[in-house]
């Protein structure tokens, strides 16, 4: 197999279970592997590749990877959400609700979304999507599409459509409650199990398989049972977003009598490999006043958090804490959620908001973050291969620019990236011995094309929105504008 050296002033390398940081140093790939990662190699290569002043490093790990267009900027200033089509009102729910997107617009934004991940230097990703504009859950057509999409891209994958049993819907009163189909959540778990069967470890071992329940406040406990207990006899990751606002507590102790996590571990939903974004609202935590011992759940459950703290901190939100969590010795991956996939820009938001949650600039450094974003989620995934570069690991990696004005000056690469890097000064990302992406071109995309496609796809859904929000008011009461329109 051709070996091929890749050097650069920095090199973030594996030694002894940690990262180590090698100046001048240099990652040997051979094949899907990397040989060597360090100083003084000493056998023969076919190639040598020198990216001068810039950092060679595993490439980041995505537990919660946006897979549509993001429509967070819908609820960015436009309150309440109760208001503004973010809750569905009873009437569309009886009407039927229905898919807001083609099948064929759903699979291309797989691909697109697939795009940023890669341009972003994110090599392993668990896409997610939200389901306020699905007619229910996800399609496993639309997931077939997206192996393929992957594979062809070159994109580390774990894919499952998400599913669910119920959903928030709110009524005339503005009250909100909660509208069950159970049939509807059990048929969704089928079309994941069988999607697991088609495709788990395809592709070379590119495109694996987990399961994607969507919320914990949007399931019964018996799917949640058998989830986790399907999850546990696949072996493959299930990931659940648990614990990520006040009303989801609520509404979960208010109809289960018993917090989230109380109500996971009851229905013995953790497997090995369970993530759980984001781990914000716990018994004692953020204003919770119910009692439930849900740290000590948590710890015993070896389920790992997806910590995303961008898509958290515009609304408002921030991780009561992040050293809390790493002290409990709780596994913490990193997940972008959001458009543009940044998980440079999430490590940097994570690291200012764990700061002021604790009031103290030591409590965190950068090294805990730059952990998070390559070896939290590789544990998380029980995958010793990733999140790191030694020999024996997979050839996933990603080259990030140190020579811009932009990037300022530089006593150490990791401090300097979180201080002022941004996804948008990674070069190069390779991805099982394969470059994905060379000088910020990825092969065969058109990004500019893309730009304009998904533009034209999300307006046309945001079209759609007087229809699916509570006493259908026209667009422009529902988004207005900033400023007055002159």
């Amino acid at each position: 197999m051709k070996r091929t050296a890749l050097t650069a002033r920095w090199v973030v390398g594996h030694v002894d279970g940690s990262h180590r940081l090698f100046r001048n140093g240099t990652v040997v790939v051979e094949g899907t592997q990397v040989l060597f990662a360090g100083h003084g190699f000493d056998g023969e290569v076919a190639e040598t590749i020198d990216f001068g002043d810039a950092m060679i490093g595993p490439g980041f790990v995505d537990l919660d990877a946006l897979s549509d267009l993001d429509t967070t900027v819908l609820g960015y200033d436009n309150h309440p959400p109760e208001l503004k089509g973010r809750v569905w009102p009873q009437s569309y729910m009886q009407a039927g609700p229905r898919e807001m997107y083609t099948p064929e617009e759903l699979a291309w934004q797989k691909r697109y979304a697939f795009t940023r991940l890669i341009r972003n230097g994110i090599t392993t990703a668990l896409p997610i999507a939200s389901l306020f504009y699905r007619a229910w859950g996800e399609t496993a057509a639309e997931f077939d599409a997206a192996a393929d999409a992957a594979a062809d891209l070159g994109l580390r994958v774990y894919l499952g459509p998400a599913y669910r049993s119920g959903n928030l819907v709110v009524g005339t009163n503005r009250k909100i409650g909660f509208h069950y189909d159970d049939a509807r959540g059990f048929a969704g778990l089928d079309d994941a199990t069988r999607f697991i069967d088609r495709h788990e470890n395809t592709h070379g071992g590119l495109v694996r398989t987990m399961l994607a329940p969507d919320r914990i406040e949007t399931c019964t406990p018996e799917l949640l049972r058998r989830s986790g207990a399907l999850a546990r006899d696949c072996d493959v990751p299930i990931r659940l977003h648990c614990c990520q606002s006040r009303l989801e507590y609520d509404l979960v102790v208010q109809q289960h009598g018993k917090s989230p996590l109380e109500l996971l571990r009851d229905t013995e939903f953790f497997a090995p490999s369970t993530v759980l974004p984001h781990g914000l609202f716990l018994s004692g935590i953020n204003g919770i006043t119910h009692e439930a011992p849900d740290l000590d759940i948590l710890t015993a459950s070896g389920a790992a958090l997806a910590h995303c703290p961008l898509v958290m901190a515009r609304s408002g939100k921030v991780m009561q804490s992040f050293p809390r969590f790493r002290d409990l010795g709780v596994t913490i991956g990193m997940g972008t959620d959001t458009h543009p996939p940044d998980m440079i820009q999430n490590m940097a938001v994570g690291m200012m908001t764990a700061r002021i949650a604790e009031a103290d600039a030591t409590t965190v450094r950068a090294t805990d973050f730059y952990d998070a974003a390559t070896l939290g989620g590789a544990d998380a995934l029980k995958r010793p291969d990733l999140g790191r570069l030694a020999a024996g690991c997979a050839a996933d990696l990603n080259v990030i620019r140190f020579d811009t004005p932009e990037m300022g000056q530089v006593i150490d690469p990791i401090q300097t990236l979180l201080l002022n890097g941004s996804g948008r000064d990674v070069s190069d990302v390779m991805i099982a011995g394969r470059f994905v992406m060379r000088d910020g071109v990825i092969p065969g995309v058109d990004a500019a094309a893309d730009r304009e496609r998904a533009q034209a796809q999300f307006d046309r859904m945001v079209a759609q929105y007087p229809d699916r929000t509570l006493f259908h008011p026209p667009l422009e009461q529902i988004f207005p504008p900033s400023y007055l329109l002159g």
